[in-house]
């Protein structure tokens, strides 16, 4: 998923403010708790992009062609983008 930083930037923003009004947290510095925020999103959103790429190479050199889009690819594309995403973020 591509996140631009506008949009990262925003739900930064709705993050901080939600838990702010829900009594949730307090931040005695706004400005370094949305900093916080951004940087948290934004390496979550390049390991979730360095997954996408690495699932979508492990498809593609199976020794049988699975076409994308297909119903084998989608059900492979999770099942492996599941196992990966565990083994990053343990």
């Amino acid at each position: 998923m591509r996140l631009t930083e506008d949009r990262i930037s925003h739900l930064s923003r709705l993050v901080i403010d939600r838990l702010y009004k829900d009594d949730i947290a307090d931040f005695p510095d706004e400005g370094q708790a949305l900093r916080e925020a951004k940087r948290i999103f934004a390496h979550d959103v390049r390991i979730a992009d360095e997954v996408d790429t690495f699932v979508r190479q492990k498809i593609a050199k199976l020794s049988r062609h699975v076409p994308e889009g297909g119903r084998e690819w989608d059900i492979l594309y999770r099942k492996y983008f599941g196992e990966e995403m565990a083994k990053r973020n343990p």
